[in-house]
């Protein structure tokens, strides 16, 4: 893809821009891809990069494609609303508005206030860039974090936990290298867990050097404000997360919860847990046990869970792996450390295998495809993991290809379990209307597939 640059640029945009122009050549220019590299060459691509920069690139390769790169709306409307009612974010919305919101306005540049996942809670700011910016999903409810869009202010200042400046080309998605943004982790004051961020986009002038300063004192002073407010309550410090809860009346209550684990199964070979603030990459077997005890809530005995790992598992085998287990998410949350006789979880992660299923029940294909990533574990063998990833992936097949819209069968199909679904592309070619400029790309699509096959 060709530079968005203009010839004045400064030689970091040049380098940074020049950086993406080696990934497009390394991966062939493909804009489906997910792009791969081990550290060595991702570090040798992206030479000359700042650092802070440089070493977010390298944990998004993991995750994204520059080229398509986008952030995700995984809440439904009504859920969206209740979450961001209910964050701690909420309570230092006063001084936000007063120091950064009511200024932008005049300033041409947008104000961003997430939640500590990356998800954007409001956005405001100069009407005619809020506009612009939607195109790009900058919008209340998208997720902005490293794994769905890659390095950007909001979900780098999150990764690393510090402020952040990034200009233009520094964005991995390249649909964002027209902005620049200025980021600020909020933490609770009592506690020192992050429980958000505040962002500054706009053009130019959002990486200013007075910028940084301005949203870090905005910061200072939103948690300063939060701790007065709970000397005034006799609060208790607010957690990590909040979660959209009912009171026994029905309406609307703030109930502060413990973060709840999750675990993504999804195109990955092995499991990646979030918990107690951490992210960690578990080995397949642990990625299978956790998995399996999370779908059996009540637990499962030795016997039991050895069969749904494999059926010629022995227990002394199991005992050891549960006893390396139990090493793992003791280091991360000594509450998550799984119970023995039956083997049963405290706390079971929510796995976003589980949410596509959730999803698809409630006819919600749009947001199945957002929590779905590809095949659950494709190189586990294990029995109770091989017929959750045939329900999912047949679940999902079946849900899209008989009642989903065109826009959503096409983003299914390019998933790579999807490339030679002749069925599913013939669909999509119902589907779409007699003008439409995507039909000869599935009509090009089906003919590869009929003459690959033949």
């Amino acid at each position: 893809m060709r530079s968005q640059l203009q010839p004045g640029a400064r030689p970091a945009q040049r380098q940074a821009d020049a950086a993406h122009e080696v990934l497009d050549q390394a991966v062939g220019g493909s804009a489906r891809r997910l792009v791969r590299y081990d550290g060595d060459e991702a570090g040798a691509l992206l030479n000359g990069v700042r650092e802070v920069v440089r070493d977010s690139w390298q944990r998004s390769l993991t995750f994204a494609d520059p080229d398509s790169a986008l952030a995700r709306m995984d809440l439904a409307e009504d859920d969206f609303r209740e979450y961001r009612l209910n964050h701690p974010m909420a309570g230092i919305m006063p001084v936000v508005r007063k120091l950064l919101v009511e200024p932008s306005h005049e300033s041409g540049m947008l104000v961003a206030v997430g939640d500590e996942h990356g998800r954007l809670l409001w956005v405001d700011g100069d009407t005619a860039l809020k506009r612009h910016a939607e195109a790009m999903r900058f919008v209340a409810g998208a997720d902005w974090s490293e794994r769905t869009v890659g390095t950007s202010a909001p979900g780098t200042a999150l990764a690393v936990g510090r402020g952040v400046q990034i200009s233009g080309a520094e964005h991995f998605s390249r649909i964002v290298h027209p902005w620049s943004c200025t980021a600020v982790p909020v933490r609770d004051p009592d506690t020192g867990t992050v429980i958000g961020v505040v962002d500054i986009t706009g053009r130019e002038q959002a990486v200013a050097a007075h910028t940084l300063s301005l949203v870090q004192a905005t910061v200072a002073a939103a948690e300063a404000q939060l701790r007065i407010h709970r000397l005034e309550q006799g609060a208790r410090p607010a957690r990590a997360e909040v979660r959209p809860a009912r009171s026994a009346a029905g309406t609307g209550s703030l109930q502060q919860r413990r973060p709840s684990p999750t675990l993504q199964l999804t195109g990955r070979d092995q499991g990646l847990l979030d918990i107690g603030g951490r992210s960690i990459e578990l080995s397949l077997r642990h990625t299978e046990i956790l998995a399996l005890l999370a779908l059996h809530p009540a637990g499962l005995s030795a016997g039991e869970l050895a069969a749904l790992l494999y059926p010629d598992a022995s227990s002394t085998t199991l005992r050891a792996e549960m006893v390396r287990l139990r090493k793992v998410l003791g280091a991360a949350d000594p509450q998550a450390i799984p119970q023995s006789r039956p083997y049963r979880l405290p706390v079971p992660p929510l796995l976003d295998a589980r949410q596509v299923l959730d999803h698809l029940r409630r006819g919600a294909h749009r947001l199945a495809l957002n929590h779905y990533r590809g095949a659950v574990l494709p190189s586990s063998e294990a029995p109770g993991i091989v017929r959750l990833r045939r329900d999912v992936s047949a679940n999902l097949r079946e849900a899209v290809l008989s009642d989903a819209s065109p826009d959503t069968l096409l983003r299914y199909l390019e998933l790579p379990e999807a490339e030679y679904d002749a069925e599913g592309w013939r669909a999509a070619l119902r589907l779409l209307p007699p003008r439409s400029p995507r039909r000869s790309a599935v009509v090009a699509h089906l003919q590869r597939i009929e003459a690959e096959l033949a």
